[in-house]
């Protein structure tokens, strides 16, 4: 039998740290879809993960395709420095993957939104916050 990694042993703070940061990215995530859904989207994947990187959202409404990146931050401007464009880039590759992947989705056109979930449950969405060039 094992016994439990005690909290003094090395890495210990860093894997309790992620797995809070997981849940409240999942806690977060929920929270837009729901927000989404009341607006009349359609929720076509949550956490699609690719070869090329992970999609938080992938929504449609009125022939529109949206990749949602969600970020659960204490403050809109934390979340703006987690965007960077190697970020951007990851996720404009992610998209493209995911519309070969799923030829049947029917859009005419598709955004880049990001949405910070503040603590006081606070979301605030970025449309259209990048575009592929």
């Amino acid at each position: 039998m094992t016994s439990p990694v005690p909290p003094s042993s090395p890495g210990w703070r860093r894997r309790a740290v992620g797995r809070r940061s997981h849940h409240k990215g999942l806690e977060a995530e929920r929270k837009v879809m729901d927000h989404l859904r009341a607006e009349g989207w359609t929720i076509l994947a949550h956490r699609a993960r690719t070869a090329w990187g992970e999609i938080d959202i992938v929504a449609i409404r009125d022939g529109l395709l949206v990749f949602t990146e969600v970020k659960a931050r204490a403050s809109i401007m934390q979340a703006g420095d987690a965007i960077s464009p190697r970020t951007m880039q990851r996720l404009m590759n992610a998209a493209q993957g995911l519309c070969m992947l799923n030829a049947g989705w029917a859009y005419d056109g598709m955004r880049f939104d990001v949405v910070v979930v503040l603590p006081d449950g606070h979301m605030h969405r970025i449309e259209d916050a990048f575009r592929m060039e």
